[in-house]
């Protein structure tokens, strides 16, 4: 039969639920997270995708940037009366203490709390904070450019003081990135703050520049530009799967590490929701989305090996002082910038 011509779809959708041909579902209107994140770009779409398709009433509105300088805009808000997030997500856990220590965090026990690791979570009960995996930073070494220079490849911290590494070095400051931060930390624990800063004071002088992000430096040396970078462990793995000619080193005396933690906004107007996204961050289903960029997680029997991840990473993690470097974050910061920020590269 030759359809009307003028018969409307709208027409012809009422006809059919006359019939009772068509069941009408009202949509109900997504809840949507504001998410202040620290996780690198390419893993915010498979995280929001993953999450998605267990709770699709619930969309995340990511506000991303380094470690430091999301934490510096969570506590300017904070500080000003009027927090913006409702979740503060795969940031470091050093980070989540000093929101904590605000009183902005909501104390939340999720669901499979007792299936993760005591090290990735916080020590209260119930904790405020949760984490779903760890990273590291390690020595991101140019072979091609490193032979052009005659540098020989380091293996331990104490060798980037040598003279014949001078302008070849990068590291993120610590007050923009939250590599750049565990690595002081790591070096102020291990060493006793004189000697750590008398280290820094030679490294120093041979640093080439300070960048604002932790991966950038890794990039820096895969592209050439500078031969060495002290930098993300997880960007070094990635660059070298894309053919670049780096060795991450992992230097004998030990690396800092640090949580990717979560904990809820005690301010946010959509906790419910809130509790489902850190429900999901400590999940079997969260931690397969994790384990495509890191090998050390919050279930460590669901961990398998990562691509160019150092083997050895796992073993030369030191033991860290989260409290510790929480609560003298603020002065190492400020003593760091005194010292060495000239040096660190311009913004944009």
């Amino acid at each position: 039969m030759r359809k009307n011509p003028s018969l409307t779809t709208a027409a012809m959708f009422a006809c059919a639920m006359a019939l009772g041909m068509v069941t009408w579902k009202p949509v109900m209107a997504a809840t949507t997270l504001t998410v202040y994140t620290a996780l690198e770009a390419e893993e915010l779409q498979p995280i929001r995708n993953a999450f998605h398709s267990e709770y699709p009433a619930i969309d995340i509105n990511w506000v991303r940037d380094s470690t430091g300088i999301i934490t510096a805009k969570m506590l300017a808000e904070i500080d000003a009366g009027n927090p913006q997030a409702d979740v503060f997500f795969g940031t470091s856990a050093t980070s989540l203490l000093v929101v904590d220590s605000k009183g902005m965090l909501l104390p939340y026990a999720p669901k499979g709390l007792d299936k993760i690791d005591s090290k990735f979570r916080g020590s209260r009960n119930p904790p405020h904070w949760v984490g779903s995996d760890a990273y590291a930073a390690v020595v991101c070494y140019n072979t091609v450019e490193a032979k052009k220079f005659n540098l020989p490849k380091p293996t331990s911290w104490q060798d980037l003081t040598k003279p014949v590494y001078n302008n070849h070095l990068v590291m993120p400051n610590p007050n923009a990135s939250g590599t750049g931060f565990l690595t002081v930390s790591r070096w102020l624990q291990l060493m006793g703050e004189d000697a750590a800063w008398k280290y820094m004071d030679a490294v120093h002088k041979n640093m080439a520049t300070y960048t604002h992000s932790g991966s950038k430096p890794c990039r820096l040396a895969a592209a050439g530009e500078y031969p060495i970078g002290i930098s993300f462990a997880f960007r070094g793995a990635s660059l070298k799967q894309k053919g670049a000619p780096l060795d991450l080193v992992v230097p004998k005396e030990g690396i800092g590490w640090e949580v990717e933690a979560s904990g809820i906004l005690k301010t946010s107007k959509k906790v419910e929701a809130a509790k489902k996204l850190i429900d999901w961050s400590i999940s079997p289903a969260a931690m397969k989305v994790f384990n495509k960029y890191l090998p050390i997680l919050a279930i460590p029997a669901m961990a398998k090996p990562v691509k160019y991840f150092p083997a050895s990473i796992q073993k030369a993690m030191i033991k860290n002082d989260f409290a510790w470097a929480a609560n003298n974050r603020k002065r190492i910061l400020k003593k760091w910038e005194t010292r060495y920020g000239q040096k660190t590269e311009p913004k944009g």
